[in-house]
């Protein structure tokens, strides 16, 4: 999420400031939250700006140069490898014990792509489809509507 302008925090804090309106009057006026309001003008009795904190910064990286380099080899061995599979000869090879999505993040790093290469021939075991589109080329509709009801429908007498 993107912090407010200051241009949008002079505006809310002038109204409040005005005072001839109410602060949810306010946060609906300018589409901001009653919460929002009351930390923007609590940072300013406390601190005097309005301005947007910084950006705190994060987790540093699991993967760092020897694991991104680890993994990019093992990339051009087998670029067909599942994430599953990188991610276990990462932990086997290089000892570097990281999670898929950890795996998945490094890659659009690297620049590399995720999914297997499309270059293969398609796999020639396709389900026929029907006129329908429902996969069941060679049946009649008296078949599939048979058999779809006959736990609906009331038992026949026997001749």
């Amino acid at each position: 999420m993107e912090a407010y302008s200051l241009d949008l925090r002079e505006r809310v804090a002038a109204a409040c400031d005005e005072g001839c309106f109410t602060r949810s009057e306010i946060a609906e006026e300018f589409h901001v939250s009653v919460p929002f309001i009351t930390k923007l003008l609590r940072r300013r009795r406390q601190t005097g700006s309005i301005a947007a904190k910084p950006h705190a910064g994060g987790f540093p990286s699991v993967m760092d140069r020897a694991a991104l380099a680890a993994l990019k080899s093992l990339v051009a061995e087998q670029p067909d490898a599942t994430l599953p599979e990188l991610r276990d000869r990462l932990a086997q090879r290089h000892h570097v014990p990281v999670s898929e999505p950890t795996v998945c993040r490094a890659l659009a790093k690297l620049g590399l792509p995720r999914k297997k290469s499309r270059c293969m021939p398609r796999s020639a075991t396709r389900r026929e489809s029907g006129a329908n589109g429902d996969g069941s080329a060679g049946r009649s509709n008296r078949s599939r509507r048979r058999n779809a009801s006959w736990w609906t429908s009331a038992p026949r007498p026997r001749p």
